[in-house]
């Protein structure tokens, strides 16, 4: 008997303590007590040293002030943002572009996550821009998807591919310079969904796939994003965040995931219901979330980051952004493909990377200055990267 109980002493004294000094469990279920103590312990994943390595690379991506430029578009979807200034889909123009982001002051403001494609590339004079952003004090992150594919059983809902061969992807991206990870699953709302099939599909391969970035020490961006398609009210969008929230935790804690070396990348709503629904959902723990702009104009995307971090109630994490449209639409228009354009783009690129600064400490105040580019809304039906 003294085996089992110096192995879980504490559920041997209470029930001693609730039986008023007379044990309420027999030798045998003393030995299941202890059994299923056993089972329950988590066998430790990562060690010390990778945990403070983790740690530290997530409170450096949401440092007062700072956001995630998410320059992670695959060649198809630049393919279409090219295509809205007339400009050729091909790899030339591709990094061009990037590079024109990449060569401005944006260091004061973002982390960067880049593509497969983007993050081989090299800037104009022949530097890697991986060693191009890190030399700015920028932190690098990677795409390591492969996109969405179709749930049997469900209403036209998705799971998110790409586990097969993960931790070998994330160990190369890991010694090429990458130090976070993104995969974005999509949920969709309408009379019947997200199914509950859908939402713990996408949990749990949310969870596998940060486990396995936390393996290889990459941080993982955890993003749940929830489609704002469709006709539903507000009270119908809150409600489903958080049921989808609430499934990703639980994931993550089954899966043993280190949450201090996690982010969370959601969609963001009205700002009193989105830190309300993230209150109830997202622990502590946790050191930031980034939020997706799902479409919304540049202005629009700013001044509800600002309004969500005035919110009077408490929030213990960081809120901050990781946009992709929502930072980049102004300079693609300033841009136009044309070489005499580049340094007006990276003006309006840093103009609106400096706001979102702002509206990550809940400080920016619009002047009504906004140029059209920046008012124009970016949604696009069931959006895909």
């Amino acid at each position: 008997m003294q085996a089992p109980f110096s192995r879980c002493p504490f559920l041997i004294g209470e029930l001693y303590l609730l039986g008023g000094g007379t044990p309420l469990a027999s030798a045998a279920d003393v030995v299941t007590i202890t059994q299923t103590y056993k089972m329950t312990h988590q066998y430790p994943a990562l060690s010390p040293e990778q945990k403070r390595e983790l740690s530290s690379i997530a409170q450096r991506i949401v440092a007062p002030g700072k956001g995630i430029l998410a320059a992670d578009e695959s060649v198809g979807t630049m393919g279409k943002r090219l295509q809205k200034i007339n400009v050729e889909n091909s790899e030339e123009n591709r990094r061009y572009f990037r590079d024109l982001l990449f060569s401005t002051g944006l260091g004061e403001y973002v982390g960067v996550i880049l593509f497969h494609e983007t993050l081989y590339q090299k800037s104009d004079a022949g530097v890697a821009f991986p060693k191009v952003i890190k030399d700015k004090g920028i932190v690098v992150g990677i795409k390591v998807d492969k996109g969405t594919a179709g749930l049997n059983g469900t209403d036209g809902e998705t799971t998110t591919q790409g586990l097969d061969g993960l931790s070998e992807r994330c160990a190369q991206y890991k010694k090429d310079g990458c130090d976070f990870a993104k995969w974005r699953c999509v949920l969709k709302i309408s009379d019947a969904c997200p199914s509950a099939l859908s939402i713990a599909e996408n949990a749990n391969v949310l969870a596998r796939y940060a486990s396995i970035c936390q393996q290889n020490g990459l941080v993982p961006i955890v993003e749940p994003e929830i489609l704002p398609d469709g006709d539903h009210d507000l009270q119908r969008c809150q409600y489903a965040t958080e049921k989808v929230l609430a499934a990703v935790y639980k994931a993550l804690s089954d899966h043993h995931v280190y949450l201090e070396g996690t982010l969370l990348k959601p969609n963001m709503e009205v700002a009193m219901a989105t830190v309300t629904a993230l209150r109830r959902t997202v622990p502590a723990s946790v050191p930031g979330i980034c939020f997706l702009s799902g479409g919304q104009s540049e202005e629009e995307a700013s001044l509800n980051l600002s309004a969500i971090n005035q919110i009077p109630l408490g929030r213990p994490w960081k809120l901050s952004f990781s946009f992709g449209r929502a930072l980049q639409a102004s300079a693609l228009a300033a841009w136009q493909g044309q070489p005499g354009n580049r340094q007006a783009a990276q003006e309006a690129f840093c103009s609106r990377a400096k706001i979102n600064s702002l509206a990550s400490k809940g400080e920016y105040r619009p002047t009504g200055e906004a140029d059209q580019a920046a008012m124009q809304s970016l949604y696009t039906a069931s959006y895909v990267y």
